[in-house]
């Protein structure tokens, strides 16, 4: 006899009678489900409940879904199962380019829902997700999408979290400039370096003890930058 506990389900679905729907058939079949209408109080579920899957709709009134993919990718594995009325190709491209693991148009009938997320599950791989990352006395919350330093909530604009995360994301590793620029700029954006100067002067001069001699938001000269957790 064994005691093993239920999987955790997050369903992040706006539409009522739909979200009352798949809690009923998913709690009929073993799960044990939480729900959220809306993406970014999914993001924070996912942050603190840590679901083995999620069922995420692409249309929300707060967040595409693909945001809501993408903000999840920054710090968590967790499979996902998309649902959404988008049947074409290019959506479909764009949902398991940000990070879905599967995709299901509506309507869709039950038994394929389920067959699905038991795929899911079965090719997940086991990981502990953590949505915290720290180094020195940063904490970044890749969750809630805040950084603080010595506790005290430090203000980044959008796009100088979205260089810190990308860094945190390959901490240790050297991030070339064009690799920065493409993820973050665009793919025509390559050549312009002067882009990261500013956004990583900025950075050190609200996370580093002495923004001329930083000890975690280092320089490769001619290369990149590297995030390193000791310094």
């Amino acid at each position: 006899m064994t005691d093993a506990r239920p999987l955790r389900l997050l369903v992040i679905e706006d539409e009522v009678q739909l979200r009352r729907l798949l809690k009923i058939t998913l709690e009929a079949s073993g799960y044990a489900v939480v729900a959220a209408e809306l993406g970014q109080l999914g993001l924070a579920e996912a942050a603190g409940s840590r679901p083995d899957a999620i069922v995420l709709d692409l249309g929300l009134p707060d967040l595409d879904g693909i945001d809501v993919l993408r903000q999840l990718r920054e710090w968590s594995h967790i499979p996902v199962l998309v649902l959404t009325v988008r049947d074409n190709e290019d959506a479909m491209i764009a949902a398991l380019d940000a990070g879905a693991d599967d995709y299901l148009t509506k309507p869709f009938s039950t038994r394929e829902l389920l067959a699905r997320l038991r795929a899911v599950l079965r090719r997940a791989q086991p990981a502990v997700d953590d949505p915290l990352f720290r180094f020195g006395e940063v904490e970044i919350d890749l969750g809630k999408r805040t950084v603080r330093r010595s506790g005290q909530v430090v203000r980044l604009t959008p796009k100088e979290y979205d260089v810190l995360c990308y860094l945190a994301q390959h901490a240790g590793r050297v991030v070339t400039h064009p690799q920065l620029l493409r993820q973050l700029w665009g793919a025509r954006s390559e050549d312009n370096a002067q882009y990261l100067r500013v956004y990583m002067t900025r950075l050190r001069q609200k996370l580093e003890a002495d923004p001329h001699a930083p000890k975690f938001l280092r320089t490769e000269a001619g290369i990149g930058y590297r995030l390193v957790t000791e310094a």
